[in-house]
């Protein structure tokens, strides 16, 4: 069985696996959807993540391209992490995963 290392350059999947495939990464991307979120504004939103889990979700996800951390100059400094460009163009492949589990629900609902 090949490694992931080995896999990811021939494997689109294991790319896109790669980039946000964890579960507070797609968390934080389906916040990140709607608006930009300041740090605690998404730890207290993302019940029962860590502080260290969230500080180094969010550093990959900026070393990954997929989003941006804007400093604004003020006392005390406000940082706001956004979809980047990168980011924004997962936006198909989050909201289908959306409907998808939508659907899942009402199918195990009605059963």
């Amino acid at each position: 069985m090949r490694t992931k290392a080995e896999l990811e350059p021939e494997c689109p999947v294991a790319t896109t696996v790669a980039l946000i495939g964890n579960k507070w990464k797609l968390l934080i991307m389906r916040n990140l959807l709607v608006r930009p979120w300041r740090f605690n504004e998404l730890h207290k939103d993302l019940e029962g993540i860590s502080q260290k889990v969230l500080t180094d979700s969010l550093r990959q996800m900026e070393a990954d391209g997929i989003i941006t951390r804007t400093i604004y100059p003020e006392v005390p400094p406000r940082v706001e992490y956004a979809l980047s460009e990168l980011g924004e163009s997962m936006r198909p492949i989050l909201m289908s995963m959306q409907e998808w589990g939508n659907s899942y629900k009402a199918q195990k609902k009605s059963e």
